[in-house]
C-alpha cells in the first residue's frame, strides 16, 4: 500500500522519500549546504529532516539515560547497533522533540508514517524503547527538530532555485559519512558544487 501511495504522489509531483539539496543562493542561512530526507509533501505543506548536520554535543546512549529509558548502568548493555545510531540535526523546528528516521522492518500502528516501501518515521519515545530493547528497526538514525513548509511554500523556493531535489537510497542515510553526504548527492547528479557556486546568481 505504501509504495503505491508513493507511486501516485510521485506522479502528482510531490517529492516524499526524495532529498532537498540547498542551492549556493540559499537565503536562509540554517539551511546553507544542507541535505533534507523528505517525509511527507502535499498541498497541505511539507516536512523533512536534515540529515547532514550531527548533533555531536548529544551521544545516543546518553540521551536514552537522560529520557529514562535505560538506566545509567545498563548502557553498557545495549543492544549490538544501538551505540552506531548516529544523533541529527533535524531542524529548526520543534528541537526538542526526537524524530526516528528507519528501515521499514519496523512499525507502530496509527504512530509511524510510511514515506516509502524502504523508509518510515516515528516520533514517539516507544520507538527508543524498543531499540534499547534490541527489538527496534534495522536501520535508524534519530533526529532533534525538523525542517517545514507551509502550503505551497516548498513548491515557490524549489522554482525560486533555492533547492534541487533527488531521488535516493536508504544508504546516503545509514552508509555515507554526514560530512560527506552534501556532495555525494551533488556529485551523483554530476555537478561540481564548486562550479556551481562560481555560476549561482549568474543570469
Amino acid at each position: 500500500m505504501a509504495s503505491k501511495i508513493q507511486r501516485q504522489r510521485s506522479e502528482s509531483g510531490y517529492l516524499d522519500g526524495q532529498v532537498l539539496i540547498a542551492m549556493p543562493g540559499m537565503l536562509d542561512e540554517r539551511f546553507a549546504r544542507s541535505v533534507i530526507y523528505l517525509c511527507a509533501h502535499s498541498a497541505e505543506g511539507a516536512m523533512g529532516i536534515v540529515i547532514n548536520k550531527p548533533a555531536s554535543h548529544i551521544v545516543f546512549r546518553k540521551l536514552l539515560v537522560q529520557l529514562q529509558i535505560i538506566e545509567d548502568g545498563d548502557a553498557i548493555r545495549l543492544p549490538s547497533g544501538a551505540d552506531d545510531i548516529q544523533v541529527l540535526q533535524g531542524g529548526p523546528v520543534d528541537k526538542a522533540r526526537g524524530f526516528v528516521l528507519h528501515s521499514a522492518d519496523f512499525f507502530i500502528e496509527d504512530t509511524t508514517l510510511p514515506i516509502d516501501e524502504r523508509m518510515c518515521l516515528t516520533a514517539t519515545v516507544d520507538i527508543l524503547r524498543a531499540i534499547a530493547d534490541g527489538k527496534g528497526p534495522q536501520r535508524a538514525a534519530l533526529a532533534l527538530g525538523y525542517a517545514g513548509w507551509a502550503p505551497g511554500q516548498l513548491d515557490a523556493e524549489i522554482q525560486a532555485n533555492s533547492w534541487l531535489s533527488s531521488p535516493t537510497e536508504p544508504g546516503l542515510i545509514f552508509d555515507t559519512p554526514i560530512e560527506a553526504r552534501y556532495d555525494t548527492v551533488m556529485s551523483r547528479l554530476g555537478i561540481d558544487p564548486a562550479m556551481l557556486s562560481s555560476t549561482a546568481g549568474r543570469a
